[in-house]
């Protein structure tokens, strides 16, 4: 399931009252199911060429909807109700896996830490749910 968004091009998501822009993505701000509707609103919006409508897909959620997740995200895939993340806390730390659940918002860390990309990118493409 993918949902819209508003998004100015500076940052920041339109909030529902249709005014501001929340620099996190977070309940308060407005959300479509269809791009068609988003297309009604943005349409009758100001400054159209300083915003634009994004799709934001289950595998981008851990940038939107998990704000616990710390670090760059460099690979997704989901299993189940989880997105499984190779994360990167912070620049030349060891890489990690982290579990963000779609249902509870929750994030947790894997307690193995990975020295690079090739180690990380082997126990997520064999990760397993336990």
């Amino acid at each position: 399931m993918s949902i819209f968004t508003i998004q100015s091009h500076v940052g920041g998501f339109l909030d529902e009252e249709l005014t501001r822009y929340n620099r996190v993505f977070d309940d308060w701000c407005v959300q479509f199911e269809y791009l068609e509707d988003a297309q009604l609103i943005f349409d009758t919006l100001p400054n159209q060429k300083q915003i634009e409508i994004i799709e934001i897909i289950p595998l981008s959620y851990p940038k939107y909807f998990f704000h616990k997740l710390k670090g760059n995200v460099h690979a997704t895939r989901q299993i189940e109700n989880k997105i499984i993340c190779i994360v990167e806390p912070f620049v030349d730390s060891s890489f990690r896996i982290a579990v963000c659940n779609l249902d509870t918002k929750d994030v947790t860390l894997t307690t193995k830490r990975y020295r690079n990309s090739l180690n990380a990118e082997a126990a997520f493409a064999n990760f397993l749910l336990l």
